[in-house]
């Protein structure tokens, strides 16, 4: 889990240049201003679960810094550090889902929402909008309305496409022994 190896700084690069691409050009408008529908959270909290805290807090902070400065306005550094955020904790708590081992069933996916639920909640509803008082003094009801309606969408994107992820992934990966030396 705390392990970096070239298989963990692999995973992160290519998670940053996913996570940017789906934040960046797959981005839904909502009806709160400055809030998107995203599903890169669902890849997010796929690579966080499968290569552990390190690489999903680097992904969600690579990707997210990537993603601000693309669109020209400069980094909004307290939602990249709640991306950060959200993908350190569901690495710590998406060990749980035995992912990495390729047995994702039905308690691996409840684990794993879990995490998530718990993560976007803590990064959406706390961090991001207390550092956007603290950093940019931004009135207070904005952003918890911001900050609540994103925890919802990501909550239920990642739900999705992240769960989905994880029983492709699981699905694809050999079971041990399978493979049988020839004569």
């Amino acid at each position: 889990m705390w392990k970096i190896n070239v298989k963990t700084i692999v995973a992160i690069g290519i998670g940053a240049a996913l996570f940017f691409v789906l934040g960046r050009f797959v981005a839904i408008p909502s009806p709160v201003p400055n809030v998107t529908i995203c599903i890169q959270y669902g890849l997010l909290a796929f690579m966080a679960a499968l290569f552990g805290p390190i690489a999903g807090c680097l992904i969600g902070l690579i990707g997210h810094f990537l993603i601000d400065l693309s669109w020209g306005w400069g980094v909004w550094w307290s939602w990249v550090i709640a991306s950060a955020c959200f993908g350190f904790v569901v690495g710590l708590l998406g060990n749980r889902t035995r992912l990495a081992f390729g047995q994702f069933g039905k308690k691996g996916a409840i684990n794993f929402n879990l995490a998530q639920a718990i993560a976007h909640a803590g990064a959406w509803i706390v961090i991001a909008p207390v550092l956007d008082i603290l950093i940019y003094q931004e009135p207070a009801n904005k952003v918890f309305i911001q900050g609540g309606v994103s925890a919802l969408s990501n909550i239920i994107t990642t739900a999705i496409v992240g769960t989905l992820l994880c029983f492709a992934w699981a699905k694809a990966v050999p079971d041990k022994g399978s493979l049988k030396k020839e004569n």
